[in-house]
């Protein structure tokens, strides 16, 4: 399967995740430049984490208008598979592929630390390698991850089921005290209408091989892979 990353000016996460799917994972990967205004033979888009234009404004308010971006919505209504993580997902919400957004933590402070993360929905291209009652293991590392969402949102949102990831502790518990920035409901990923477009705010490519800790993370890849391989198994039938 051919997966872009895109980079924008300040992206941290583009090569961590271009080496996770091809040394990892056996993926082709290749990093895609914000200017490009065509995605070429991408299979799935990666939109990774970092700080894009140096967050001003407010975090992916810029970046969501590079020009790659009007091919990532293009796809993306096209039901291609788009995951963003961290700043990504931050993006993906400014360019109105996923609902609500992401704001200051509640403690005001920038947290980096490893947290874990209970799987809400295991139905979903970006899920459905996750083992059933599994709880994740990744690191997040953001001053903006509070998830916000309206009262109707947040219900649809639930009704739904495009809750994708909640914040949880050691337990499976999602308590205030296991939730690291404030976000509604301890979000910490979501999917659009259409099950095609996710965002998370933890880092599953820094959790994708034993080495640094936790492979927890390639689940998340892993279903991706899967579900590709899906898509195209249907097309030869």
């Amino acid at each position: 399967m051919n997966f872009a990353v895109l980079q924008f000016p300040g992206s941290n996460g583009d090569q961590d995740c271009v080496h996770v799917l091809a040394n990892a994972l056996g993926q082709t990967s290749r990093l895609l430049w914000h200017k490009e205004r065509s995605l070429g033979d991408a299979d799935a888009i990666i939109v990774p984490g970092g700080f894009s234009y140096g967050d001003y404004l407010r975090t992916g308010a810029i970046a969501r208008f590079s020009p790659v971006m009007q091919a990532v919505q293009n796809f993306a209504a096209q039901g291609g598979l788009v995951l963003g993580i961290c700043n990504g997902f931050q993006i993906l919400c400014e360019a109105g592929l996923l609902p609500g957004a992401l704001v200051r933590n509640r403690s005001l402070q920038f947290r980096c630390e490893t947290i874990f993360l209970k799987t809400a929905n295991y139905q979903t291209p970006f899920t459905e390698k996750i083992a059933k009652r599994k709880l994740l293991r990744i690191p997040i590392a953001h001053g903006e991850g509070c998830y916000f969402a309206g009262e109707e949102t947040l219900a649809e949102l639930k009704s739904r089921r495009q809750i994708l990831w909640r914040y949880v502790n050691a337990e499976g518990e999602a308590n205030p005290e296991a939730n690291p920035n404030g976000s509604l409901d301890n979000i910490a990923g979501v999917c659009n209408q259409a099950g095609n477009v996710a965002g998370l705010m933890p880092h599953p490519e820094r959790a994708s091989e034993a080495i640094l800790g936790s492979d927890d993370g390639r689940w998340i890849f892993e279903s991706m892979i899967q579900a590709l391989q899906q898509r195209a198994a249907a097309k030869v039938a």
